[in-house]
Formats: C-alpha cells, sequence, structure tokens
C-alpha cells in the first residue's frame, strides 16, 4: 500500500523541529508523524505531504525533501503553498488548490502515485477533496478537532458572531469539513463519544449520520513506547533530569521538596483549563499541605517572572491568570513553572518525577477529544488525574474499573479530590499507575492505530467507486449561510 498523508498546516522534520513553538505544530504532527512511521514498520509506503516554508524563523522547513533515519518507507515532502515564509492555519485556506497542483505535478513526474490519501483537519481534507476531483483517488477524512465545537466555545453571543468567523475564518472551515465528511471514503475518530457527540453537531447533520454503518472506523492514536516507555532512557536523559531539578528547587522552597508533585503539560490554550487546576490549591488546603503542581511551558524558561515579556496573545492571558491566582491566594512555592521543549524532555520529567517526587499527571480541560497526554504520562509511570468531558471516559474506564481518575474540571473541589486520592495514599497511587501502563500496552499503541488504518484503507480499496464522486466548490456565500445554520437554519 501506498499511502499519503495529506498536512499542509505545520510541518514535519527529522528533530521534530517547533513542535512546541506555535500552535498549529501541536499533537495533529505527533499523530501524523507516528502513524507513518508505524505504517512504515508493516511493510507499507508513506509520503508526508506537507507545506515547503522559507522563513528565517523556520530555517529547516526550506529543503523539499526530508525523511526518519531508518524509515526509507517514510518521506516527508514540502510543496509550495502561498506566500513562501509561514502562516498560520487560519491564512492557507486560498493557496491551497496551489499545493495540491504541486503536488499532482510532482506525481506525474515521479510516475508513481498513491493508492489512498489520509487527509488530516480541514485544510488537508479539502486538499484530499482536490486531488479525489482530478484522480479519482479514495480518501480518509481524520478532523481532529472540528470548527463547530470551537465555534460552541468562542461564540457567547449572536453579536459576536460575524467578528469571531471572520477571525477565525469559521465559514471555510465549516464548508471544508461538510465536504470531506460527505466524499471521504471513511471518517476516522478516536473514540466513540467523538463519533456521536461531534459528528452530530447540527453544523454536520445534513451530511454525516454518525450510525451509518462503513462510514465512520473508529481507531484511538497510540503512545510511543521507544520515547515515553517508563524503562526507556534518552541519550540526553542525565542532562534533562539534571536542569529538571535545578529548575524545581529554583520554585519550590526546601520545606516543601517532599511533597508529592503534580506536573500539568499541555499548551496554554484557555479551554486546556489550566486556571481551574491552579483554583485546586486556592480551595483546598489539604492539597496545599499535600502537593505541589509544576506547569510545563514551551519556550520560556521562567515564565513566573518573564510571562508579559515572553508570552503573546492568548498564551499571555491565560497565564497572567495563572499568575494572578497565585499571587493573589499566596500560592508562591505551591505553583511553579518551567519549560520542556521536546517529547523526550517531557517524558524524561515524567520519569524523574515517578520515581522520586511521587508524581501526578493532570489534565483539566473543559473538553478533550481524545487525550493522548495523559496516556503518554501513564506509560511513563505517573497515574493520571484528568477531565470527564471527552474521550478520557473511554480511554481511563471500562467494564472492568478505571484507569485514572475522572474529575469534573468545572468544579476545583472535584480536582483537588481526585488528586488527594492519589497524593494521600502511595499504595493507590502505585496501583493506579501500574493500571494504566498495562492500559496503554493493551490497547494504545501506534502499530494497532496503525493495523487500523491498513484495515480501513484494504476495505476502501476493495469498496467499487470509492473514490470516484464530484462536485463543485461553491463561490464565496459570505457568512449568512453560516449563521443560518449554526442558529438551527438549513443550507
Amino acid at each position: 500500500m501506498f499511502v499519503g498523508c495529506l498536512n499542509p498546516q505545520g510541518n514535519f522534520d527529522p528533530g521534530d523541529y517547533g513542535w512546541t513553538q506555535h500552535p498549529d505544530f501541536g499533537g495533529q504532527l505527533v499523530y501524523v508523524k507516528e502513524l507513518a512511521l508505524a505504517l512504515s514498520a508493516l511493510g507499507q509506503r508513506v509520503d508526508i505531504l506537507t507545506r515547503r516554508i522559507e522563513d528565517p524563523d523556520w530555517p529547516v522547513f526550506a529543503g523539499f525533501q526530508d525523511g526518519y533515519p531508518g524509515h526509507e518507507n517514510v518521506r516527508i515532502l514540502r510543496f509550495p503553498c502561498g506566500p513562501p515564509r509561514f502562516l498560520p492555519k487560519e491564512e492557507l485556506w486560498p493557496h491551497l488548490e496551489e499545493w495540491v497542483a504541486n503536488i499532482l505535478a510532482f506525481y506525474d513526474r515521479e510516475r508513481s502515485y498513491p493508492d489512498v490519501f489520509a487527509g488530516h483537519y480541514a485544510d488537508g481534507g479539502l486538499a484530499a477533496i482536490l486531488i479525489q476531483e482530478k484522480r479519482e483517488t479514495p480518501f480518509t477524512f481524520t478532523g481532529h478537532s472540528l470548527g463547530a465545537q470551537k465555534m460552541d466555545k468562542t461564540i457567547h453571543d449572536k453579536e459576536d458572531f460575524d467578528g469571531i468567523v471572520e477571525r477565525f475564518h469559521f465559514d471555510r472551515r465549516i464548508i471544508a469539513e461538510r465536504l470531506s465528511m460527505a466524499r471521504s471514503a471513511r471518517i476516522i475518530t478516536s473514540t466513540e463519544q467523538e463519533r456521536r457527540e461531534q459528528y452530530a453537531h447540527r453544523l454536520y447533520r445534513d451530511v454525516v449520520d454518525p450510525a451509518a454503518h462503513g462510514k465512520f472506523a473508529v481507531i484511538p492514536p497510540g503512545v510511543n513506547l521507544d520515547i515515553f516507555g517508563r524503562d526507556r532512557k534518552n541519550r540526553s536523559e542525565e542532562k534533562t533530569v539534571g536542569r529538571i531539578k535545578r529548575m524545581m528547587d529554583r520554585g519550590i522552597p526546601a520545606s516543601r521538596r517532599e511533597l508529592a508533585t503534580v506536573i500539568c503539560s499541555s499548551r496554554l490554550d484557555r479551554k486546556k483549563n489550566h486556571l481551574g487546576l491552579v483554583r485546586a490549591w486556592v480551595v483546598s488546603e489539604e492539597l496545599r499541605r499535600a502537593a505541589n503542581l509544576v506547569i510545563v511551558t514551551r519556550g520560556v524558561r521562567n515564565p513566573l517572572q518573564s510571562w508579559e515579556a515572553d508570552f503573546n496573545g492568548e498564551e499571555r492571558s491565560v497565564f497572567g491568570e495563572i499568575v494572578r491566582q497565585i499571587q493573589e491566594n499566596d500560592l508562591q512555592g505551591c505553583v511553579s513553572a518551567f519549560d520542556l521543549n521536546s517529547q523526550e524532555e517531557l517524558a524524561a520529567c515524567y520519569r524523574y518525577l515517578s520515581r522520586n517526587k511521587r508524581g501526578i499527571f493532570a489534565l483539566s480541560s473543559v473538553y478533550e477529544p481524545f487525550g493522548l497526554a495523559p496516556l503518554e504520562a501513564m506509560a511513563a509511570g505517573l497515574p493520571a488525574v484528568v477531565t470527564r468531558n471527552g474521550g478520557p471516559t473511554e480511554s481511563l474506564q471500562d467494564n472492568d474499573g478505571a484507569y485514572g481518575i475522572l474529575v469534573d474540571p468545572e468544579n476545583p473541589e472535584d480536582i483537588a479530590g481526585g488528586i488527594l486520592r492519589l497524593a494521600r495514599d502511595e499504595s493507590f497511587r502505585e496501583a493506579m499507575w501500574r493500571r494504566g501502563e498495562q492500559r496503554i500496552l493493551d490497547r494504545y499503541t501506534w502499530q494497532r492505530t496503525a493495523e487500523g488504518y491498513l484495515a480501513e484503507f484494504n476495505r476502501i480499496q476493495e469498496e467499487t467507486g470509492a473514490g470516484k464522486r464530484t462536485f463543485r466548490i461553491p463561490e464565496d456565500l459570505g457568512k449568512s449561510w453560516l449563521r443560518n445554520l449554526y442558529y438551527g437554519g438549513s443550507v
């Protein structure tokens, strides 16, 4: 099987450069890379198709072709897409036809062509449709996150509608998602809940039926055990651990260093609800006596002191609220923050906290579509306290019991209670991370993810006419159609 992974936003390189430097360089890139490598390990050929960037701030993305050492069946191919400088994902839409034309011209010259494409996010899905119109190649669509849910979180009043749609280009994104759902041979979701709830949103109801047999495949992502395995050790582990010790000693007084350590590692996005986690220390004196909180940031060494200068936009706003909570409630010494800038550093930190600081992982997102971060922490030896909203209800519990502590992210007392269950009882803490680790090994590895995708690719190849669909991209309809549909009308 020859698979093309369409991922115009973000970028890829052997060193995972920039993955912690911009919101577009996040979990989706980890997903695509690990899926490609796992498919390669199963004997498949994979091209990761992304955007060429010629920008002094992103120097490693200027070359046409790249790869991963030891994975000769995986190529990273970068094609021009609009102006050469880096563009955030919201600005890519007008340039996708050029990007697709460059991809098709390359394969025509090479006289080799993918059997199936995997479109990631709405822009990758739209690119797959443009390719399908030219070559009739079938594709899968993996949304990762959907525009409808982001609209629900950002639009609080009808008066805000036009401005927010303009800011995030929701009109283009929703069109791309609707077309991708309708034209894909298969929609890939990480959980049954994602399928039932997100794809049942009124913005998609007339184009896809979440109950449709054969349209959806639930394939959970996995954990890279070579990086996050509890018994692994990367080349710079000792150096990383030494730096972590120094940073923790800088932020936590000697009198508190024997307490349990709770680590929160996710991007500074309001929906990740860092503030709700900090408020658990505000409302619970018992938690303040039992545990410290460490917040991992990206690229900012001493954020509690330099946040105003070193953060911008939403990150500055979110971290500013955290700092105010610390100052107003005398949490200095209870809450610290420092930077970790690669998966290897993060894994080393998890292992260090597991063995030396009675570590606990916390993720208090308002909603988490899947939640790969807690699974990575669990694989490295940390029990997890995680939002009960979204995918963790499937990954961290089943008929055999719980593999982590699920909490109400809107209730700081409940978050505090979940953490205290682990911080106060060492035998329970150890039993929970052992259950969590076994859960990963049984269910959440990238090999299993790749096997799931490959099974769907093979089924798609057997389906008559899976890629023989045509369509016209509509002209610019303005925002009226989206407003009408969002507030209960039809399109």
